[in-house]
């Protein structure tokens, strides 16, 4: 790589060291000097003798005379017998290595005849040079691929245990090469977007390497990118403080202008640095507009008037270099064709956008609009923005957003917007971008944006654009006719489409016929002009040619709220096996009622939708079979996600106590292809249970968001379980069902706990346990004991939360739940620690393991080696500890549940910090930091207090102050009691 040292390559001569198919010899020098025949390790012999080796090896199959070796072993003060020695050990060398590598010449020995790859540091040089010149052709993703895999064949100190003046001198070569190829792997990782990983690794090497200021230069950038600020100008400023006293020097120009340029805010640091020209990778150039439809027609005044205004903004209006970034808003009702007005205008863009083009279907009309974050994060990814670059506030996705279609030409089409609130923050913000938003209500409050009210299609439009579908020649022979159709339609788009498709596809029908159908049909041109229902007027012809079987199904689907349907839950809501629903959405796919949104997987557009529910209130026989039908969806996802429950907690009872159901409900042999299944489902499993509120299905739904709750675990759908989790605890209250109240209370704790809302937890976890008494629900009861304790445990309440433990683990006993008596024990074993009971808290921890290891392998497990290493930590075990919280991470990792992940890096950065290793510490603090915890902002804060404290005993004093300002801040947001410590380590960093 640039600047680094010239790594020897092994020069061969001949064929390859093992001519009849034997194993070939290895070597190793990067760690100790090792040897291996295959897969069998080799005795290399005493240190001084692995020396001789190791010259050798390094002499790039070059002679070394005896007098070489002999200074390269002693050095200027050799033994009296060092040639002797040296010959010793050629000789013993000779008898272990395969005949003809170790020769003698000239007075001298040399190693030949190693086939390729046969030394680590050969074929750590080969890596680095395809690194290299991968970089070179723009491939970053393949240059740092090829560094990793260099990087690992490191094991160690280079050349560990061996002697000599030789072994020293490249130690300190081979090491400095290392860190170089570190620093341009992590320069790659920056380029493609990956700092909040970095920021970790960084912080360890900095910790490891004070002085090398372009480590430094890489964690303030790291930092800045990962939205820091504060903590990247404090790196600066402990590093000039460390050169300052250390060296008597100031940092190098690159660092100051990195400080200047963040202190300026520069927007070229928010985004990876343009390659040279020539060498960088081709810009990711998004290119997702939907298919203009063939048979536009109409509207020529508005495509002027909207290619003007985007001409204007792409620079090729009268203005030198365009105008500020143009926004044109679409309004009209449903159906009016704004959207295919838009797409349209945006294709016959396209060339003026030549950076790529943005779409989006913001599902505005519908129920549950999308979320701009969701949005702004697949934006990120089709700029080519990693998803470990992505951030996780909205404030921050906007921001980076806006930093990356900085000096680009990107249209963005932002269709079906719900208001301007949900459009402003997907807005680009920069000369020669621009954004089409469609929408059912006028944006006047949407700063600067051109509004264009779309009515219906003039007649002479309306009947173009049916002549267009249906046909010249069986339009002509009845013009009055399709007037007759355009016009009971009300002109509208949408409309006149679904109407001149069917015709289209019907051969033996005429026009006469088709109006004749429309004029029957409720009085439609009246109806027609009553806003949505114009809509859904117009579907009725579609819906009218539907067989029985097909209508039933539109009908009963439209019926379940959700983003989309899977085919099994689809099969569920019909009562109708796979294969047979399979067959009759995909006929509803071929008439344009359905859409295919992934293989197994389908939704209605919105007002599809609302007319499905409004045949099916009219049309559905017996009335019945409209909650039949949401009642056996509500049972397949109770029945399936019970089912996972029980795989990830073998032993837990508590799918024994809940609602029996009648669905069939998937079954799964592969764990992580179950959580596939509660991931993607989990919007649509959440959107029942809500449509489940104020019938006589609430128990089941309460019981359904109990088994989910690893939606809540993981980090996913925290907040729609939330607000789920309170709209059935009302109407649990409102219903007198105190069995459902005490559940969905508890429920609502769990996502409280997590999200470190304590106060409100505890008044939750009381009324959980109350309604669990009165009625009796030994497993609602249990539960909620075991979360009034864990709360106990944040109030710093430890007596009040080991009887808490100690009751639920009795009703866990009765109730015959060994797993829960174990999971709770841990939470135990977590008090009498905090009392100072240390060793009992260790003997807890263990039998709870124990406990569990008895009932298979469950994701509980991880919970009991975390809570053993913790008690661990505090017994001094610091080895231990690290063993068991890894453990733990283990099973976190392999089941998701990614808050217990980042939880469990901070509970190592504790441990390490005890064991006094604040390097360590701090790199688990940041993976910590970038993952996220159980505990929400107050956890956060315990995170940025440990990283302050770590940082602190590195010497990095005004980054570690920057990390307890944030953390105070966190403090006094939640009311948490720790913000008094925090201000005394202000206090003590200020005062020093």
């Amino acid at each position: 790589m640039d600047g680094g040292p010239r790594v020897p390559e092994q020069r061969h001569s001949g064929s390859p060291a093992q001519p009849d198919g034997s194993a070939a010899l290895r070597f190793g020098v990067l760690g100790p000097v090792r040897a291996w025949r295959g897969g069998q390790a080799l005795a290399t012999g005493s240190p001084q003798q692995r020396a001789l080796l190791a010259a050798l090896l390094l002499r790039e199959g070059r002679t070394a005379t005896a007098a070489e070796l002999i200074d390269a072993l002693w050095g200027e003060e050799p033994p009296s017998q060092a040639l002797a020695a040296v010959r010793t050990y050629a000789s013993r060398l000779r008898k272990v290595l395969d005949p003809g590598v170790l020769v003698s010449e000239s007075g001298g020995y040399a190693v030949r005849g190693l086939a390729d790859g046969a030394l680590d540091l050969s074929a750590a040089q080969d890596l680095a040079a395809g690194a290299e010149k991968a970089r070179g052709a723009g491939d970053f993703a393949g240059a740092r691929d090829a560094l990793r895999d260099a990087l690992a064949l490191w094991d160690g100190e280079v050349l560990a245990g061996v002697p000599g003046p030789y072994a020293e001198g490249q130690r300190v070569r081979l090491e400095e090469w290392r860190l170089q190829l570190t620093e341009t792997c992590l320069e790659l990782d920056l380029e493609q977007g990956g700092h909040a990983e970095a920021v970790s690794e960084l912080t360890a090497l900095t910790a490891a390497h004070p002085l090398r200021e372009r480590l430094r230069e890489l964690l303030m950038l790291a930092l800045y990118r990962s939205g820091r600020q504060a903590e990247a100008l404090a790196v600066y400023a402990d590093t000039r403080r460390l050169l300052a006293d250390e060296l008597g020097v100031d940092p190098r120009a690159g660092l100051q202008e990195l400080q200047q340029r963040i202190l300026r805010a520069d927007p070229a640091l928010a985004e990876p640095s343009t390659p040279a020209a020539g060498t960088a990778a081709p810009p990711v150039r998004p290119a997702q507009l939907p298919a203009t439809v063939p048979d536009f027609t109409g509207r020529a005044p508005f495509v002027r008037e909207l290619s003007d205004v985007l001409a204007a903004a792409s620079g090729d209006g009268s203005g030198p270099g365009g105008r500020v970034m143009a926004v044109s808003a679409l309004a009209g009702i449903g159906g009016v064709g704004k959207t295919t007005l838009a797409v349209h205008v945006a294709h016959r863009a396209r060339a003026a956008f030549p950076d790529g083009q943005l779409y989006v279907d913001l599902q505005g009309a519908g129920a549950r609009p999308a979320e701009p974050e969701t949005v702004l994060g697949s934006f990120l990814r089709a700029l080519g923005t990693a998803d470990s670059a992505i951030p996780d506030s909205l404030e921050e996705r906007a921001a980076l957003y806006r930093s990356v279609l900085d000096g680009r030409r990107v249209l963005v089409l932002l269709d079906n917007a719900r208001d301007a609130a949900q459009v402003r923050p997907l807005l680009p913000g920069t000369d020669g971008c621009a954004a089409l938003v469609t929408a059912r209500v006028r944006m006047v409050d949407l700063a600067g944006a051109h509004l264009v009210d779309l009515d219906v299609m003039s007649p002479e439009e309306a009947l173009a654009l049916f002549t267009r579908i249906v046909g010249e020649e069986r339009v002509a022979a009845e013009r009055e006719a399709a007037l007759d159709v355009v016009g009971a339609c009300g002109f509208l788009p949408l409309a006149i489409r679904i109407a001149a498709s069917r015709l289209a596809a019907r051969r033996t029908w005429t026009v006469s016929v088709l109006a004749a159908k429309l004029a029957d049909e409720r009085r439609r041109l009246d109806e027609l002009q009553a806003g949505d229902l114009a809509v859904e007027a117009t579907f009725e012809l579609g819906y009218g040619q539907l067989e029985p079987a097909q209508a039933r199904a539109f009908r009963l689907l439209g019926l379940a709220d959700g983003p989309d349907i899977s085919l099994a839950a689809a099969a569920a809501v019909l009562d109708l096996p796979a294969r047979r629903t399979e067959d009759l959405l995909e006929a509803l796919v071929d008439t344009s009622l359905l859409e295919s949104a992934a293989p197994g997987r389908y939704r209605f557009h919105d007002l599809v939708r609302l007319y499905a529910r409004a045949c099916a209130e009219r049309d559905e026989h017996p009335p019945t079979e409209r909650g039949a039908a949401l009642s056996r969806l509500l049972d397949f996802y109770l029945a399936t996600a019970a089912g996972i429950y029980a795989m990830e907690r073998p032993g837990d009872r508590l799918v024994d106590h809940l609602e029996q159901t009648e669905s069939e409900a998937l079954r799964f042999t592969d764990g992580s292809a179950a959580l596939d299944w509660l991931y993607t489902e989990g919007q649509s499993l959440l959107a029942s249970v809500r449509q489940s509120v104020g019938t006589d299905r609430l128990r089941r739904a309460v019981d359904l968001l109990w088994a989910a709750k690893d939606l809540v675990e993981s980090g996913a759908n925290a907040r729609q379980y939330e607000a789920t989790a309170d709209a059935v605890c009302e109407a649990a209250r409102l219903a007198g069902d105190r069995r459902t109240e005490g559940r969905a209370r508890t429920t609502l704790t769990n996502v409280l706990l997590v999200t470190g809302r304590i106060r409100r937890a505890e008044e939750e976890a009381s009324l959980a346990l109350e309604c669990a008494a009165w009625a009796e629900d030994v497993a609602a009861g249990s539960w909620a004991a075991n979360d009034r304790g864990l709360i106990s445990l944040h109030q710093h309440r430890y007596a009040d939360g080991k009887d808490f433990f100690d009751r639920a683990i009795r009703g866990f006993s009765e109730a015959g739940n060994r797993a829960g008596e174990a999971t709770t024990s841990f939470n135990l074993s977590r008090a009498h620690l905090a009392m100072g009971n240390v060793g009992k808290a260790v003997d807890i921890a263990r039998d709870g393991l124990a406990l569990l290891a008895t009932l298979g392998r469950t994701v509980r497990l991880a919970n009991g080696h975390y809570a053993l290493a913790m008690a661990l930590t505090e017994a001094g075990r610091h080895t231990e500890a690290l063993g068991q919280y890894n453990d733990a991470l283990t099973v976190f990792v392999n089941h998701r549940q990614r808050l217990w992940e980042g939880t469990t890096h901070f509970r190592i950065a504790e441990a390490h910090l005890a064991a006094r290793r604040p390097p360590q510490a701090a790199q688990h603090a940041e993976q910590a930091l970038a993952i996220g915890c159980i505990g929400g902002d107050r956890m956060r804060g315990n995170v940025l207090t440990l990283l302050g404290r770590s940082l602190a005993a590195l010497g990095q004093a005004d980054r570690a102050r920057a990390c307890w300002r944030e953390a105070l801040k966190l403090y006094e947001e939640t009311g948490a009691h720790e913000a008094a410590a925090v201000r005394a380590l202000l206090a003590s960093v200020d005062a020093a």
